[in-house]
Formats: structure tokens, sequence, C-alpha cells
């Protein structure tokens, strides 16, 4: 049986009545290197970013987090999201920590060979003893996404503001097959498929290994039929799954169907609510028995401190800092106004007053939750972190603190 993310191992630690896992984009070095130009290309900065995330990911260990998640985009020059090859990030941080699950959120798939991602994870599952869980994205960044995925022609990323019918067409049944493939791999032993990007097996490939035919299979008169992916996942059938950061109906009644779990990005509380109505819903009707709030989760900056002025001064630094320079600009946050509001009136004051990020000294950060909880059945977060944006000592401190309320609220 697939043991949901929610059903993650644990030691004494955070309690109910939810979890939490940390994200990192990660970026690399200060803001004020960022912005002289070409951070991405330091190695100096990015062996700093290495030394923060390890340390980071065992303080998230040791105090009982439940998860720690890494992006995955490319040729990110300007410094932001430096996190090309997040199973190995993950690797990196699974040889250094002990419970702590590891995962992507997420891999974008179109822009993937599926049967590696099937692979790699797999791997990883195996390296990190079975603490692995897998994140799927469509991608929407179109510098990278297109360049990546040419040998597919006609796959384009889509981005989150308008998108052209066709190109978000073409994107999803993209995102869909591999998806499909990769699940595939991981749970027979040989396959076969046959899509509108991949073939698996291509035909007519010659095969007249007599070991084969022995002590493997796959393959008729000669000719390979099927393949197997090796290896097998340590979990089974295979590890959890998420999505990032979704709020369209059509995404997350697809994950509901399919048993991932979707992180909504912040979006207004009428459509979050919606979202989770609508996770439930259709999970019902695919057959999962689920609890409400289960199986769906959601995104917050968690930026605490000992007062709400120096938790609001590294949060202006940090996530004010890189959603102003670079996700508003991809359309992000578009969907946090609620029906006929005006967009410029979304101050960060009206986001912290609606609790869409949490930050603030230990006294505001509980309150915030107690509302949140009020309002949904909660059940998972990700809280995102500012590495670099941030001293390593303040996110620790910050992660400490946050640990030390969701205690409390059990």
């Amino acid at each position: 049986m697939l043991h949901p993310v929610a059903e993650a191992p644990r030691i004494p630690g955070m309690a109910p009545p939810f979890q939490t896992g940390v994200f990192f984009l990660p970026s690399i070095g200060t803001r004020a290197q960022m912005e002289a130009g070409m951070a991405g290309r330091n190695p100096a900065f990015y062996q700093e970013m290495l030394a923060d995330i390890r340390s980071l990911a065992v303080t998230a260990d040791d105090l009982g987090y439940d998860a720690i998640a890494f992006t995955e985009h490319h040729f990110h020059i300007e410094g932001f999201e430096i996190s090309n090859n997040p199973v190995l990030l993950d690797a990196y941080v699974a040889a250094a920590t002990k419970r702590i699950r590891v995962g992507q959120l997420g891999i974008v798939l179109p822009a993937s060979s599926p049967l590696r991602v099937a692979e790699d994870i797999a791997m990883l599952d195996h390296m990190s003893g079975g603490r692995a869980f897998a994140g799927f994205a469509r991608g929407y960044q179109r510098r990278w996404v297109d360049t990546l995925a040419q040998q597919y022609h006609s796959v384009h990323a889509a981005p989150s503001g308008e998108r052209d019918a066709e190109v978000d067409r073409v994107n999803r049944a993209a995102f869909e097959e591999f998806f499909n493939i990769v699940r595939l791999a991981w749970t027979q032993d040989t396959f076969s498929y046959k899509g509108a990007f991949w073939q698996v097996p291509p035909p007519d490939i010659p095969w007249t290994l007599e070991t084969t035919r022995r002590m493997g299979r796959g393959v008729e008169n000669g000719i390979v039929t099927e393949i197997g992916v090796v290896p097998k996942p340590l979990q089974q059938p295979h590890p959890p799954i998420m999505q990032p950061f979704s709020f369209s109906e059509p995404t997350i009644r697809w994950c509901a169907r399919n048993s991932v779990q979707p992180i909504l990005a912040p979006v207004n509380d009428q459509l979050e609510e919606f979202l989770f109505g609508v996770y439930h819903e259709e999970a019902r009707a695919s057959g999962r028995d689920l609890r409400p709030g289960e199986g769906i989760g959601v995104l917050r900056d968690v930026v605490i401190a000992d007062t709400d002025e120096e938790a609001w001064a590294m949060w202006r630094n940090s996530g004010a800092f890189v959603g102003a320079a670079w996700f508003s600009p991809f359309g992000f946050g578009g969907a946090i106004p609620r029906p006929g509001e005006d967009p410029r009136s979304i101050t960060p004051e009206v986001m912290h007053e609606r609790d869409l990020i949490w930050v603030g000294s230990p006294d505001t950060v509980r309150k915030q939750i107690k509302r949140t909880l009020d309002r949904l059945p909660l059940k998972y977060v990700m809280a995102w972190q500012y590495n670099g944006l941030m001293p390593r000592a303040a996110i620790a401190k910050s992660l400490a603190l946050y640990a030390e309320i969701v205690d409390s609220l059990g």
C-alpha cells in the first residue's frame, strides 16, 4: 500500500494538528551579491548555498520536520532557484540526516526523460533508506523548459499568467503521459507504452542475448518488446507523490484521481477553501477514503523572530525581494485577490492580515496559524525558507520557534 506523506515516519517533535515540510528554492548569494549581477555563476556562492542547506536540513531533521524539498530550474544566472538537479540535492541532504523525507517540488516532467526520472528517484529512495518522495510539475519558465524540451518539438512551458490554449493543452498532455510512464516504470517489472511523445521501447530493436532469455524477459523473436527500469523503488508500490504549486481546478481534480498530494500556492481564502473541497470531492468519487484536509497542503512563507519588526525586516529582504524580482513577472500571485478585488490593493500587510504569509513574533504567527486552522482542515504545510537572503542562524532560529508553536497547538 502506498503510504501518503502524511504517514511519514515521525520522531517526537512537531505534533498534530498538521505536518510541515521545509522548501528551498534555493537562491545563492546575499541580496546585495545577487543585485551585483551574475551571482548564479559564482562557485563560492554555490559552496555557501550547499553548506546552508546541509546545515538547515540537519536542523529541520532534529526538530522533527517531516520533509525537505527542492525545486527544479535551469540556467538561472541571476542567482534565483539554483536547483538544476533536486534529486542530487536530496541525496546530499539525505546523507546528513536520519529521518526527514527528501523530495522535489518538483521535477518538470515535460522537459525530462520519464525513464531517467523513474530511475533517479528509485535510486534516491534506496540511498535515503525509503525516505524519498516525488514531486512533479508542468513547467512555466520558457527560457529553460523550451530549451530542454526541444526534442519533443511541440512541448513548451505553460506560463502562470495568460496561457495560450494550445501550448497549455500540449504541455498538460506531455505531463500526464510522462507521469504515466514513470508510474509504470516503478510498478511493472517490464512494460511497454505507446503515446504521443514516447514509445517504450521503440520498434525493431534487435536483442539476441541468451542471458536475457535465461535471466530476464521482454524479448520476442530477437526483438525488444518490453523494458524494465531498475532499481525498483524501496517503498512499495512507489514513493509518495506531490505536485507544486497548483491552484487550477482541473489540476486539483487530476491530483485527487491519481493519489497525488497538491501543495497549493498562496491563493485567496475563497479559492483555497473551494479547492480543498474539490480535492476531497474528486477523491471520494475515485474511491479514496480521506479525512478532511488529508492529501492536500498549502505553501506559506514562514519567517519568525523575537519581534514582529525583526521578522518583517528579514522577510522584506528575502520573501518580498524574491516575489517582486522573480515571481510577480511570471504571473504568480494572480489568484491572491478575491473575486472583483483590485490586485493593486494586495499589499504585504493585506497578505499578512489574511494569513497568506506567516511572518512575525511567535505570538503573532501562533495567532495566524490558529486562524488558518479555524478556516481550513489543514493537515500539511510546506514552509518556504530563504537561504542566503536570510542568515543561516536566523533561519535555524525561525525553524525552532515554528516547531515550538506547532507543538503547542497539538
